[in-house]
């Protein structure tokens, strides 16, 4: 027997030869003879830190290294001596209207800090998880950056991308 298959060789004493396959089809081995296939690739069941993608209807276009304008702006934002300027600057609008025709009016500016310090992995079944603690090199800062309009009901936190695209009023 070799790589999933027998050979059994038969002589019937008339002096021919006949010639017999037996295969034992393992899940493992693909299609075609002998050609069998390495192990699977890992799958990655966690892609962390990364924003919910809009539906494809809603894609909305992105702006070359909107990051780092975001990231300036924060940065700019925290230490402006006057924030109404520093927001006229930058062309945040105070009023607008929204793309589902809501009017909408700035109630605040919010910026987040948050630094990552150690990983959770679920144990199989889920019943129970893992922490590990990240080395220095492997901690992770994140700012976020959200303007809060009110619509006549309710409070919506906008991005920076989404807030470019309203309408002035």
């Amino acid at each position: 027997m070799h790589r999933g298959h027998d050979h059994h060789q038969h002589d019937h004493g008339d002096g021919g030869h006949s010639h017999a396959h037996s295969h034992s089809h393992d899940p493992s081995h693909g299609p075609g003879h002998n050609h069998g296939h390495g192990p699977r690739r890992a799958a990655q069941w966690q892609t962390p830190h990364l924003p919910a993608q809009p539906p494809a209807e809603e894609h909305v276009h992105e702006e070359p290294d909107l990051d780092l304008v975001e990231k300036a702006f924060v940065e700019g934002f925290g230490s402006a001596s006057d924030p109404t300027s520093f927001l006229r600057l930058a062309n945040i609008p105070f009023e607008a209207v929204a793309t589902d025709g809501a009017r909408l009016a700035l109630l605040r500016v919010e910026t987040q800090e948050a630094t990552d310090m150690g990983a959770v992995m679920p144990h199989l079944g889920g019943g129970s998880f893992r922490y590990d603690p990240l080395p220095a090199a492997m901690v992770s800062r994140r700012r976020t950056l959200r303007f809060v309009y009110f619509d006549g009901r309710a409070p919506r936190p906008l991005s920076l991308a989404e807030v470019r695209l309203l309408a002035h009023s």
